[in-house]
């Protein structure tokens, strides 16, 4: 299926490019003067703070402050050509090292157009130009014209340098400032490994916190701040040295949400409590539904999770839930026993009994912090053990995961350490759309090249052209990579491959092709081999790249032999489609190529032209979890697509070239291609993932992607896994790629030709 705009969105955070930014706000100096700014001379800029954006100034006004007598003022010129403008400083990072810090300040906003806002920032600076903790308020700007108070919280790396923080003004207009402090709130709590003890406490803690906050229905558990209760609760539940004592942590920490469940030694377990005894009837029940899972509460999606509010004799004939005298009951690890009821009575007050909803504190996360970095396993771990559709065909031993991820991210040394192995633990479950994304990941630079693994050989397939600026470098295509620093190929590739999430092993490799291609800005050494056979070193320079380099192709629509069209669907759109259907109708044999994201090419403008009866898609379906575990889960099949035909019909012989790089949407209109035998499929399989993604954050800062539903082929029959198998296979070899040739290509200019 194809993801939506909205669901593409929720994995960017700022809107002001994160590396523009960065070196926009560069030029601060260390400056020992106060934060605040009631002192210094009135239209000149508060004393220790600059403004180094162009087309931008501050100043200090009298009056009209949010307290005392004086503001900031940052304000746009009529000459102004940046994005935003900037009101900041630097501070010696040196009594901070390690600690936790909260920059805080009131900011209002006058803005000139709807899209102007205030944006504080918090970023601190490490030796060598490294980044560590940064916040620039991006997916919460500030946007009233009254004054308000505002705070970032985060960490400071050992190692800083400096602290700098500011206020951004985004657009024109202008943005007052005020009350600004800078203060220390906790430490960073520093690697530790586990203890056979405290690993086992935190499994028993894992699977709790996944039972109460997706199933049990309490008003005070549906309220809870889930991410504050698991990393608070991580060093009390650790640290128990017996079941006694763990059965009592864990009771704490869930007494206060869910005060009907039960947590005991196992063998010792307590009468149910009063509140699940029989009640007066027409006395309702709230139990949860979810369909898939709600996981986002600020994007739309089909998933949601619904707590129903029904009568027993209502949600028992319906077959449900089981009632509230018959609590979900399992063991956990460490020697202790849980019960969960699924069901809970409620009156016109709520759900029984009655409690109030403990107030919600800010906290502050870090991947640099071992309880932060616990509680995020503890969290993703529960999305996927109530929620994913595909462990039938991952084949994994979800709980041994669970044993894996804690105990590297007890010692994790910092936040990039951490993100390979949340990377590693998603890589488990073989899906495709998984991913973890987060932004201490700054290997964003590229190889001037393409590359492909080719008759068991890592092979140069293509070579950015030369600039004004950086001549071409000394690469050809058909080169085959020994080494990559001094590394050999196969094994950097096996390296990247072990944290890609995929669901078939060629798109492993697609995916840990593309990663080995990416690095830190700087020069690469790689041990080539020519066609002479003769070794040789060469330097590359990784850069910032607008487009990685791709492989030749035709134009997006051109005739590629006399009477035989090609069309490229990742690179056209409607518009461009329906001006080739002209040429196309008149065509001999049409070759369209799916090697690639169709990101602007509609499947009804497509397959309209394609059949003269309606098509309809592949099996969505999305599974209705009403208790732990998946234990009795159902799929509910949602509306497909209904492809009408349309005028005129193309009659051409078809052929598709497929390959890893299908995906998700493309693989929902491939699968309609090979229902129907539209057409012949050539080339290799596609990556065997697909269905709407259904993204999450973990406390840090971590973004999770998965694959949220089950998507079956029109015959029932698995997808994922699977994918499209070619109707004619073709593989490209080291003498094509030397030549120019574009193999899977050619084969399909034949299959349509002959």
């Amino acid at each position: 299926m194809r993801t939506t705009a909205s669901q593409r969105r929720v994995l960017v955070k700022a809107t002001v490019p994160v590396a523009a930014l960065i070196l926009a706000l560069a030029a601060g100096t260390t400056a020992e003067e106060p934060l605040d700014i009631e002192s210094g001379q009135v239209g000149a800029p508060p004393p220790g703070w600059s403004v180094p954006t162009a087309g931008y100034a501050a100043e200090l006004r009298e009056g009209g402050a949010a307290a005392g007598s004086r503001a900031a003022r940052l304000s746009s010129k009529a000459e102004a050509r940046s994005p935003f403008g900037n009101l900041m400083r630097s501070v010696d990072a040196a009594p901070y090292r390690g600690k936790v810090v909260r920059f805080r300040a009131a900011v209002r906003v006058e803005g000139a157009g709807p899209d102007d806002r205030g944006q504080l920032w918090l970023r601190v600076d490490r030796p060598d130009q490294k980044m560590g903790f940064f916040d620039n308020m991006g997916d919460r700007p500030i946007e009233s014209s009254a004054w308000s108070r505002y705070e970032i919280i985060g960490d400071v790396a050992r190692d800083a340098v400096s602290l700098n923080l500011g206020l951004m003004l985004v657009s024109r207009g202008a943005a007052w400032l005020d009350e600004v402090s800078l203060e220390i709130v906790g430490e960073v709590e520093p690697p530790r490994p586990l203890t056979p003890r405290g690993l086992e406490n935190l499994e028993a803690l894992a699977r709790l916190v996944g039972y109460v906050r997706y199933f049990h229905p309490s008003d005070q558990a549906r309220d809870a701040d889930w991410a504050a209760l698991t990393a608070g609760g991580v060093r009390s539940v650790e640290e128990a040295a017996d079941a006694r004592e763990l059965a009592a942590a864990l009771g704490a920490i869930v007494g206060n949400v869910a005060p009907t469940v039960q947590v005991f030694v196992t063998g010792q377990a307590p009468p149910l409590p009063a509140e699940l005894s029989a009640a007066p009837a027409g006395r309702k029940i709230a139990y949860w539904e979810h369909l898939g899972v709600g996981l986002s509460e600020q994007t739309r999606t089909i998933y949601h999770s619904t707590r129903h509010e029904r009568s027993l004799a209502e949600a028992r004939a319906a077959g449900e839930v089981s009632a509230p005298d018959e609590p979900f009951e399992c063991e956990l690890p460490g020697g202790v026993s849980c019960r969960v009821p699924l069901a809970v009575y409620m009156d016109e007050g709520g759900t029984l009994p009655h409690r109030a909803t403990p107030e919600k504190t800010a906290r502050w996360y870090s991947g640099n912090d071992r309880a932060s970095r616990l509680a995020a396993v503890i969290l993703a771990w529960n999305v996927f053990q109530h929620f994913y559709p595909y462990f039938d065909v991952a084949g994994v031993s979800w709980e041994d995961e669970l044993r894996k991820a804690l105990s590297a991210a007890a010692q994790d040394a910092d936040e990039r350490a951490f993100l390979d192995t949340l990377r590693t633990m998603v890589a488990a479950l073989r899906d495709g759309h998984g991913n973890v994304i987060h932004r201490c990941d700054t290997r964003h630079a590229q190889l001037p090249l393409a590359w492909d693994w080719i008759e068991d050989q890592l092979v140069i397939t293509a070579v950015a052209k030369a600039s004004d600026d950086e001549p071409a470098p000394e690469l050809e295509p058909g080169d085959v990579v020994l080494a990559i620093d001094g590394r050999p190929a196969g094994e950097a590739l096996a390296d990247c491959q072990r944290r890609v999430s995929a669901a078939t092993p060629h798109f492993a490799r697609y995916r840990a092709l593309l990663d080995l291609r990416r690095g830190e800005p700087g020069k690469a050494t790689l041990r080539i081999r020519r066609a002479d056979g003769e070794p040789r070193d060469v330097r590359v320079a990784r850069e910032f790249r607008s487009q990685p380099v791709e492989d030749p192709r035709p134009e997006p629509v051109a005739e590629v032999r006399p009477g035989v069209w090609y069309v490229d669907v990742g690179r056209v759109t409607d518009a461009d489609f329906r001006s080739a259907v002209p040429n196309l109708e008149k065509a001999k044999g049409i070759v369209f190529d799916f090697r690639g994201y169709p990101t602007q090419l509609g499947a009804q403008t497509l397959f309209g032209h394609l059949s003269a009866e309606p098509l309809t898609s592949q099996r969505w379906t999305i599974p209705v979890v009403t208790r732990p575990d998946m234990r009795e889960h159902l799929f509910r099949q949602m509306p497909g697509w209904r492809l009408a035909p349309r005028q005129p019909l193309l009659s051409a012989r078809r052929a598709f070239i497929i390959d890893a790089r299908a995906i998700s949407y493309a693989e929902s209109c491939l699968g309609i291609v090979e229902h129907y035998g539209l057409g012949q499929l050539v080339g290799g399989p596609t990556a065997g993932t697909n269905g709407n993604i259904n993204p999450f954050t973990l406390p840090g800062g971590y973004q999770v992607v998965w694959t949220g539903m089950r998507v079956l082929k029109h015959d029932g029959s698995p997808h994922h896994g699977c994918g499209i198998q070619p109707t004619q296979a073709v593989s490209r070899t080291i003498s094509g790629v030397r030549a120019g040739r574009d193999e899977l290509l050619e084969a399909a200019i034949r299959a349509v030709s002959e």
